[in-house]
């Protein structure tokens, strides 16, 4: 198995009923703003460098953004905060992710989530976290050079933390957190999502600064 293969799984995966039904309708009603465009409206595969040294989680995609656009964290605002704070730390070749072909390549740095199909109100139910998490955990084992893991928000926490095999009460969640004693280093960061970044919460350079961490933990 490789990391092709398992992309195309994603792809075609039917496991979650309501999460296929969300998308899909999301994909046939669209928002205004984009109502000339095709959504992707299928599940989102990983992206990024298959020699990478980084791996960032996150939770799933946004109903306009990567439901939208076919590509993780291409197309809203989310996209916007984590690509700057990569292209400053030097993993991203620009600073923005509009579309799919919008030339933006990563370099040792990859990125999954626990769930690939849009979830209604960003909130997968634990089940769906658990069939879905499977694909990160055998991507997991196929990123031999991993050094350090970037988990934004609780539930990539979480599910990182339950698939690496480590406990929680030794590692628990909170933004800026670095646990140096994993293996990979686990970082911790808020997600930047809407909630986050418009109440300020989470801001640019907290982001960026998590990135420009575990690029200095890099050997």
């Amino acid at each position: 198995m490789n990391l092709k293969l398992i992309q195309k799984e994603i792809i075609a995966c039917e496991q979650c009923s309501r999460l296929r039904a969300h998308c899909e309708d999301v994909a046939l009603v669209k928002r205004a703003k984009y109502r000339d465009e095709v959504y992707w409206g299928k599940p989102v595969p990983s992206f990024g460098d298959p020699k990478a040294r980084l791996l960032v989680i996150g939770l799933a995609p946004g109903a306009h953004g990567a439901n939208r656009t076919g590509r993780m964290f291409t197309g809203d605002r989310s996209g916007d905060f984590l690509y700057r704070a990569m292209f400053e730390a030097g993993f991203a070749n620009q600073p923005e992710s509009i579309s799919k072909n919008d030339g933006l390549t990563l370099t040792d740095a990859y990125i999954a989530s626990p769930v690939r199909c849009a979830p209604p109100d960003n909130r997968p139910t634990p089940g769906e976290i658990k069939r879905c998490s499977g694909f990160l955990a055998r991507e997991m084992k196929l990123l031999p050079k991993l050094q350090a893991v970037v988990c934004l928000g609780r539930i990539a926490h979480d599910t990182y933390l339950g698939l690496a095999g480590l406990v929680k009460a030794r590692h628990p969640f909170s933004h800026g957190a670095v646990f140096a004693d994993a293996s990979p280093k686990i970082f911790l960061s808020f997600h930047p999502s809407q909630q986050n970044t418009l109440t300020g919460r989470l801001t640019q350079a907290m982001l960026t600064d998590v990135f420009l961490q575990a690029r200095a933990a890099l050997r």
